[in-house]
């Protein structure tokens, strides 16, 4: 059965309210200086740490395109030179892991297959001063003002709030939700019905776009979306198309 037509115009029950978040890094005082010492110490630290090294630090490189992927890949590649497995984990998708903690065991089992297949890659060292310094993100959200009820208002309101909103709603929600989608698709879905678009949203390659280009692109979709919507509730329907068509040559008939 194909899903229902979304309502032409449609206006939310319950409006979109936008959130954001600052994160504020906290030192642990680990440190790893060989690849032994990373991947031990990555099975044992909190996942806020986790967090810290992957989400957050997409985060703070939002404005470069494509966005490094996580702090493991750029130590082990620029530190240690370890460029294959700098590979490998630079492969690891964020986005696919809907838990910390299941994040962490890809990153783990990577390292240790690298140092299965790679026993001398235990000996490299990074200097005094350029060891990986595990750092934990304590991260505190806290509810705009901003609000839509429509597709209209929903993009005009996307080019008022921070990256940091974006990001939250974006990728934290990943984390949030448990599942590959993100606040925004779940509301035009529920709320909107239209899970068209929620499905489009949901499907974009967000790390191959800066937050500034994510922003633009959702953007555009949406005005897109709420154009056609437009269209298609001022198009009369075909049954009403063939009353009129019927009314007309009986009148002429006459």
């Amino acid at each position: 059965m194909s899903a229902p037509a979304p309502r032409p115009a449609a206006k939310a029950v319950i409006p979109f309210r936008f959130s954001t978040s600052f994160v504020l890094p906290e030192a642990t005082g680990l440190r790893a200086a060989t690849l032994p010492q990373l991947v031990g110490l990555l099975r044992e630290v909190p996942e806020s740490c986790v967090y810290h090294h992957t989400h957050y630090f997409l985060l703070s490189h939002h404005y470069l395109t494509p966005e490094p992927t996580n702090d493991f890949a750029y130590w082990v590649t620029q530190i240690l030179g370890e460029i294959p497995l700098g590979e490998r984990l630079a492969s690891i998708d964020t986005m696919q892991y809907a838990s910390l903690d299941a994040l962490r065991d890809a990153f783990v089992r990577t390292i240790d297959d690298y140092l299965t297949q790679r026993p001398l890659a235990r000996f490299k060292f990074a200097s005094e001063g350029e060891e990986f310094f595990f750092v934990k993100s304590m991260q505190v959200v806290m509810p705009t003002r901003v609000m839509a009820s429509t597709l209209e208002e929903f993009a005009v309101a996307l080019s008022r709030v921070s990256v940091n909103s974006l990001y939250f709603h974006i990728f934290d929600a990943r984390l949030r939700l448990g599942r590959p989608t993100s606040d925004f698709s779940v509301w035009i879905e529920q709320q909107l019905s239209d899970p068209e678009l929620a499905n489009e949203i949901s499907g974009l390659d967000p790390y191959s776009l800066s937050l500034e280009q994510l922003r633009e692109l959702l953007i555009r979709m949406i005005r897109d979306r709420a154009a056609s919507l437009q269209v298609a509730s001022a198009r009369p329907a075909a049954g009403d198309a063939e009353k009129t068509i019927e009314v007309g040559s009986s009148r002429e008939m006459v």
